[in-house]
């Protein structure tokens, strides 16, 4: 289906009406340069809750931007669609001096700010535990190198990472996707993932709240997904490379990393691992399973001296159905 990229004149009135309103136009100039809760509009414009609740009602409702509910918390961010675009360019016409937006903007930074020092104080928290853990394999800048090569350097429209922790994936190929979502179950992870992603200036990359078993994705939208060291610490691996799966477009490609097989109890006790490792063979016949070639499948071995460190692997696997074009004298092609 091809997406939706113009309005009805109709469809215009209704948008304009809904950002013609001063309280409207500084909350689309916020959301212009990230998402906000209504905590966040609150604080910002200095306003109540159910004043600043009503306006971003009345927003989504005429599609100009989009509701993400997390747990008690709902972000919010400018929608994808003709009438989100219509919104940013309207506030993108108004003048950076505009002192009443220009205050704003400060305060939207403050807040920024403090929401970076709360995810770092938490990352440090946590520091020590995966510092260990990392220990046990080879460098992660050499995983994320290795990754980077399975998938090439061809740049693709749309990657989900499952599982996306402190948003790091979305970082690594931020130069190759034009969209990205990260899914985690870790409101606290969620937390740095924003901040990192906030810090790096990527506003083509969003996290979500998200259970890796029921994706709240639209089937067939994904280039690429990746699942980064995350089906180690899953009951039911094969439950979420299915949902992983479903979201994939026709011919997209699925990258996992994870560990081989081994035998370090202590992850278990200590780590909250559920399986140790995973054999290729075992990860070849889930994914033929569910429709998917495994294509490559690479091992980072460590060096002879650490054999006591975890091998991690990197199957890449691409999805085998194609898209017939009937016009087109009943040829095929396969979407890459």
């Amino acid at each position: 289906m091809t997406e939706r990229n113009t309005l009805s004149v109709d469809e215009t009135l209704a948008a304009l009406r809904a950002v013609g309103e001063a309280t409207r136009i500084r909350l689309i100039a916020l959301l212009a340069q990230n998402e906000l809760t209504v905590k966040d509009a609150t604080a910002i414009l200095g306003q109540s809750q159910p004043r600043i609740s009503r306006h971003l009602k009345l927003l989504a409702e005429a599609d100009v931007i989009q509701r993400f509910p997390e747990g008690s918390w709902v972000y919010y961010r400018l929608s994808d669609g003709p009438e989100g675009a219509l919104a940013r360019d309207v506030v993108a016409r108004i003048s950076d001096e505009d002192a009443v937006l220009a205050a704003d903007h400060e305060r939207f930074q403050a807040i920024r700010k403090a929401k970076a020092e709360e995810a770092a104080a938490f990352f440090a928290a946590r520091a020590l535990t995966w510092d260990r853990e990392r220990s046990l394999h080879v460098l992660e800048a050499d995983v994320e190198a290795a990754m980077r090569n399975a998938l090439g350097d061809a740049p693709f429209q749309t990657f989900l990472d499952l599982g996306t922790g402190t948003g790091r994936l979305l970082e690594v190929f931020s130069d190759q996707y034009v969209s990205a979502l990260g899914v985690d179950a870790s409101h606290d992870m969620l937390a740095v993932a924003r901040a990192n992603l906030s810090k790096a200036g990527l506003n083509d990359a969003q996290v979500r709240h998200g259970d890796v078993y029921a994706l709240n994705v639209p089937p067939k939208s994904f280039d690429v997904v990746a699942i980064h060291q995350v089906l180690h610490f899953l009951d039911d691996p094969a439950r979420a490379l299915a949902e992983a799966a479903r979201a994939l477009r026709p011919g997209g490609r699925l990258l996992i990393v994870d560990f081989a097989p081994h035998e370090l109890e202590f992850l278990r006790d200590q780590h909250a691992h559920r399986r140790l490792g995973f054999a290729s063979e075992q990860m070849e016949r889930w994914l033929d399973a569910l429709d998917l070639d495994l294509e490559k499948t690479t091992d980072l071995v460590p060096g002879e001296a650490d054999d006591s460190k975890l091998t991690v692997t990197l199957w890449l696997a691409r999805d085998r159905r194609i898209i017939t074009d009937v016009p087109a004298q009943n040829s095929s092609r396969e979407v890459a």
